[in-house]
């Protein structure tokens, strides 16, 4: 296994989920460049460090104990992925204090060490969240390789905290140092709502959701095709984003119990708002969650899903495989498992493996709807 060394420790980290034969680092050297810049300039023990969108703990492991330390991000995998890191290195599970990023973290901080995230809106609205929480002198450093920066990333460092200098790029890496300015009060452009006509519904999309300005043309081909059921049906939306699935079908099946999960907090946040919205106080659960990792065994009779194809920066079908198997397992006998899916990505023949029968309800030129039988 890797080892990630810095100044601050030598540590062993895995990505969470894990796989076998792991392919990529739970690290890369934008961690450790982050890390050796801080090291540099120096960290004092008492100082108040604050970590946005650290994806697997790289960062929060190795300054634990060195600092005060809350780190902040959008994914529940992250989360878990740094607690089991920090079991890993044999650091007390207390040594970080993790603050959702459907949240805001507390400051004074004496440093702000940003990995700037996939969608620049969850960057931009972390940014609005750092007004009135920075200490006198506090150092604001952003961190990425380089083919995963984009200049807009220091035009909002600029916009919310002040000038910017870009460093030297290191192993393909630069770090983009933002001196803090006094700025007046921003006001959040999130979240952004639009409408659909069939269900009619507004949704409400917090900062780092997937197709936040409409809906996604996947959900698009799905919802006309969604089944119906007058009765008490168990029915979990996996990986429900902005909860669109859940609720559509919940709008059409009025005795229905449904469970909707996602990784992302800002999707959880999101569903819940646009479920009280839609639903009132129909009951309901939604939460963050490893997909349905701990949905007890033969408890749904129903999983809508509209599976991710990328975690952060990585482009694969994992996740979506992961999430076929756990919802196989939380699924009765003659359970159902309805995805959409682009045609290109073959689910058809990776549903096969797992159930013993698969249809194709619906297709588009680029999307298919299929169901696939426990």
């Amino acid at each position: 296994m890797p080892i990630f060394v810095t100044p601050f420790a030598q540590l062993e980290l895995i990505r969470h989920p894990e796989q076998q034969a792991e392919p990529l680092q739970a690290f890369d050297a934008a961690d450790q460049y982050l890390l050796t810049h801080l090291h540099e300039q120096g960290l004092a023990r008492g100082d108040r460090v604050l970590l946005l969108n650290d994806s697997f703990g790289a960062l929060a492991a190795s300054l634990a104990g060195h600092a005060l330390v809350t780190s902040s991000g959008d994914s529940h995998l992250g989360h878990l992925g740094l607690t089991a890191n920090l079991v890993r290195n044999h650091l007390p599970a207390d040594a970080i204090d993790f603050v959702a990023a459907s949240e805001t973290a507390q400051g004074p901080f004496d440093w702000v060490l940003i990995r700037v995230p996939k969608t620049l809106a969850l960057l931009e609205e972390q940014l609005i969240r750092l007004h009135g929480q920075l200490a006198p002198g506090a150092r604001v450093v952003a961190a990425a390789m380089l083919k995963h920066l984009p200049r807009a990333a220091g035009d909002l460092l600029a916009k919310y905290i002040g000038p910017v200098q870009a460093s030297l790029a290191v192993k393909k890496a630069r770090l983009l140092l933002a001196t803090p300015e006094d700025k007046p009060v921003p006001v959040s452009p999130y979240p952004t709502r639009y409408r659909l006509d069939k269900p009619a519904i507004e949704l409400l999309n917090h900062a780092n959701l997937f197709c936040r300005e409409g809906l996604d043309i996947g959900t698009r081909a799905f919802l006309p095709h969604l089944p119906k059921h007058l009765g008490r049906i168990r029915v979990a939306d996996l990986g429900c984003g902005n909860g669109v699935l859940g609720i559509a079908y919940a709008l059409g099946s009025p005795l229905a119990e449904l469970c909707l999960v996602d990784e992302s907090y800002m999707a959880v946040q999101s569903a819940t708002e646009n479920w009280r919205a839609a639903l009132g106080e129909r009951p309901v659960t939604i939460r963050a969650g490893d997909g349905l990792a701990e949905q007890p065994a033969d408890s749904l009779d129903l999983v809508l899903c509209n599976p991710p194809f990328h975690q952060q920066q990585v482009v694969g079908d994992f996740l979506a495989w992961r999430m076929f198997q756990q919802a196989r397992a939380a699924l009765v006998k003659g359970g159902e498992l309805w995805i959409v899916g682009n045609r290109h990505l073959g689910y058809h023949a990776k549903l096969k493996r797992l159930f013993r029968g698969v249809e194709q309800v619906a297709a588009t030129p680029k999307f298919v709807v299929l169901k696939a039988i426990k």
